[in-house]
C-alpha cells in the first residue's frame, strides 16, 4: 500500500511541476493591428496574377472575334461555334478581376 502511495505522490509531483512550468512560460502577446507587412506580398502576387489572366483573356477574346468574323464570312458553322466558345472564355478571363473585386477579394 505504501508503494502505491509513493507512486501516486511521484505522479502528482510531476503533474504539478508540469502545470507550474506551463503557466510560467505563458505570456501575453500584443500584436499590431496592421497586418499589411505580412499580407502585402500576397496582395501583390494576387494583383499580378489577375492582371496576367486579364491580359491573356483580352488576347483570347480578340483572336476569337477575328476567327468568328472569318467563319461568318465563309459560312462555317463549326468554326463559328468554336469561336463563340472562345469569345465567352476570353470575356470570362478578361472580367475575372472585376468580378473578384466586386466579391471583395
Amino acid at each position: 500500500m505504501t508503494k502505491i502511495k509513493k507512486n501516486i505522490r511521484k505522479i502528482a509531483t510531476v503533474l504539478y511541476a508540469s502545470i507550474v512550468m506551463t503557466c510560467m512560460q505563458m505570456s501575453t502577446v500584443m500584436a499590431a493591428t496592421d497586418t499589411n507587412s505580412v499580407t502585402k506580398p500576397l496582395d501583390n502576387l494576387k494583383t499580378l496574377l489577375l492582371a496576367v489572366i486579364g491580359a491573356v483573356g483580352v488576347i483570347i477574346l480578340a483572336k476569337n472575334v477575328m476567327e468568328f468574323a472569318q467563319a461568318y464570312q465563309h459560312n462555317d458553322s463549326a468554326t463559328m461555334n468554336s469561336a463563340l466558345k472562345g469569345i465567352v472564355g476570353g470575356v470570362m478571363m478578361a472580367g475575372i478581376s472585376s468580378v473578384l473585386g466586386i466579391l471583395g477579394f
